[in-house]
């Protein structure tokens, strides 16, 4: 259940997808950075992870 709704909340498809409840500007901003930092913190885990292995 918690799974199903992180990776709703992850899909690039709902970044941008307009909410049927009328929200904040300011909360949509927030939700699109905080979505943004994820993906880059698990870029960089990534990364940081094939530099390791491939040493």
């Amino acid at each position: 259940m918690i799974l199903k709704k992180l990776l709703y909340y992850m899909d690039i498809r709902t970044l941008f997808r307009a909410d049927s409840n009328k929200r904040n500007t300011s909360v949509k901003f927030m939700n699109g950075m905080n979505r943004i930092s994820i993906f880059m913190f698990l870029f960089a885990v990534v990364v940081m992870i094939i530099r390791y292995l491939s040493r």
